[in-house]
């Protein structure tokens, strides 16, 4: 027996064999078939019904004889049922998100969170919970964050998820401290952010730091000076409500990105000309001892340019780098 080439259709190697059989001697019995499968007469005739089943053989009637359908009239008719039955899954598992809360229901059946709250320990934990709650997001996300800066590694971990959460229709609202915005790779960021839909207020000074997704869940620190500390998450609707609240007259009092920071600075006045020509450099040129000759400096000074580069656009990689300054029209 050869190989199963239309097990992608769901037809077996056996009943392949028996098909191409009909093909090469049509209008014969099914007689003896089951030495042709070195089986079982009843394997045999299990085959054959199955392919009468699929409309691949069809019987004479009258008599024993049986013709094999077309085989073009054969794939085509096995394509549409394959597809309908791998609509049939798609749907179903598009469907399957109630397993979600069963899954989560297991997750907390020991040690039920007390009144409402959970407390997470360590940043790894921390960081997972919020790339959790916030990749299951559907309306609305608040955050208050009194960061100074952001390191590329946080730039390249947050924006594929701010991304996708604006890509859906999810409101972001976002209150950072006016010292972000001195960092080029931070403002540059906010700015991006704010071109896809955000809408980011700025603030004097804030000590508060906190995140609330979907008026459900409420994420504080334990200690807002030291997050390593560990977090508390509350999914009680009077505990979500206070801190809603505290977001709402922080969100009041700050002065909208635009209005805090001057429009978003032009090309030329994000790069020095040094700058702008290592970025094309970079860009075109593939080993640093070409880029470096291209513009006159020594390779470890080609090089520092380049990782400057990459902190100011919050990239993580070369390729990101350039990707990214493509999108600003830096290049």
């Amino acid at each position: 027996m050869g190989d199963n080439e239309m097990s992608v259709y769901g037809v077996s190697a056996a009943e392949e064999e028996i098909y191409r059989h009909f093909l090469r001697n049509p209008g014969t019995t099914t007689d003896d078939l089951h030495l042709l499968l070195h089986t079982t007469p009843q394997a045999a005739r299990a085959c054959v019904e199955r392919l009468q089943e699929l409309k691949l053989l069809h019987p004479e009637e009258p008599g024993p004889r049986v013709h094999p359908t077309d085989p073009e009239t054969a794939v085509a008719r096995l394509i549409d049922r394959r597809l309908h039955a791998l609509h049939q899954e798609f749907q179903r598992v598009t469907r399957s998100r109630h397993v979600i809360d069963g899954l989560r229901a297991e997750q907390y059946t020991r040690k039920a969170p007390p009144l409402g709250i959970e407390q997470l320990e360590g940043l790894a934990q921390i960081r997972n919970r919020i790339d959790d709650l916030a990749f299951f997001a559907r309306d609305e996300i608040l955050s208050v964050e009194p960061y100074t800066q952001l390191s590329p590694e946080n730039i390249a971990r947050s924006r594929p998820l701010d991304l996708r959460c604006l890509r859906r229709g999810v409101r972001i609202r976002n209150v950072v401290v006016r010292d972000a915005l001195r960092d080029r790779p931070t403002a540059a960021y906010l700015r991006e952010l704010a071109e896809h839909g955000a809408m980011i207020r700025v603030t004097e000074h804030s000590a508060e730091r906190l995140l609330v997704y979907d008026r459900k869940a409420a994420l504080v620190p334990l200690d807002p000076r030291d997050t390593s500390r560990g977090a508390l998450l509350a999914h009680r609707g009077g505990l979500v409500s206070n801190i809603i609240a505290l977001f709402e007259k922080i969100w009041d009092q700050a002065a909208d990105l635009d209005r805090a920071d001057g429009p978003a600075p032009a090309p030329d006045d994000c790069l020095s000309e040094t700058e702008r020509r290592v970025l094309v450099s970079m860009c075109s040129v593939g080993k640093d001892e070409a880029g470096a000759r291209e513009l006159g400096v020594s390779v470890r000074t080609y090089r520092r340019h380049v990782a400057d580069l990459m902190q100011t656009l919050g990239a993580a990689s070369r390729a990101h780098a350039a990707l990214l300054a493509r999108e600003r029209g830096w290049i």
